[in-house]
């Protein structure tokens, strides 16, 4: 095990990848911190996540299956960190696309830059197996404080940008609607005009008579204007009552 103490304090970075303002604002980075943390040693989280606030991850760039930075630590060069994050399998992708398939609208939704947490099950890590954290520094911890830093970055950027699990996950917007379209023309390939589509029942309709639609104060207001007293006008009400029943059936 290296001995920590022959290294001195961090040596500061000019216009590093600064923290914003927090980590996990929103359900997706929130997530994959939940995600990384139960799989993580908390001291180096803590320390990783002070080296993200001060700006001790110079640049980082997202790619599939990885997230790869340079970290500044008290060593004249930055380290070289890596967090591995496992592409999606292609049974893993097929129940994805099923996902967005049964709920309409949800491909529009990501096209327009959003993410449904629904998806959070069949996109973020939930295991070790899918996880792997890497460092060029001396620190054998699992992850280091570098790649620790690198963690709570990106879920800063997964609270701005979700989409970017995509990416990790070896997708992006063309791979969803292809392969929602194609397996809707797999579905549609044995019917194309719908033959054996089945219908739903007819609405059933409440009959009731035209009259009681009419409001019978205006209504008998209209019969005492023809009739002599109210007991000829209660018989024209009945009369009309039973001439509209009789018409309407």
């Amino acid at each position: 095990m290296a001995d920590f103490s022959q290294f001195g304090p961090r040596k500061p970075v000019t216009g590093g990848a600064r923290s914003r303002g927090g980590f996990g604002r929103t359900w997706w980075g929130k997530a994959l911190l939940d995600a990384v943390e139960q799989v993580a040693d908390a001291g180096r989280l803590s320390r990783g996540r002070t080296y993200a606030r001060v700006g001790q991850v110079v640049n980082y760039r997202i790619e599939r299956g990885a997230v790869t930075a340079e970290v500044q630590g008290s060593q004249p060069s930055p380290f070289t960190s890596v967090l591995s994050i496992r592409p999606l399998r292609e049974e893993e992708i097929d129940l994805l696309l099923a996902e967005i398939r049964e709920a309409p609208g949800m491909l529009a939704e990501i096209a327009s830059g959003a993410l449904p947490p629904a998806l959070g099950p069949h996109l973020l890590p939930s295991t070790a197996s899918e996880l792997d954290f890497s460092c060029s520094c001396p620190d054998m911890g699992w992850p280091c404080k570098h790649v620790a830093a690198v963690c709570y970055l990106l879920a800063e950027r997964l609270d701005e940008q979700p989409g970017e699990i995509l990416t990790l996950r070896g997708l992006n917007l063309d791979t969803l609607i292809g392969g929602v379209a194609k397996a809707a023309r797999a579905d549609d390939s044995g019917d194309p005009y719908g033959d054996a589509l089945a219908l739903p029942e007819l609405p059933r309709i409440e009959f009731h008579a035209v009259i009681e639609d009419l409001d019978p104060v205006p209504l008998r207001r209209a019969v005492r204007m023809t009739a002599e007293d109210e007991q000829i006008a209660a018989t024209g009400l009945r009369e009309l009552r039973s001439l509209y029943q009789e018409f309407d059936s």
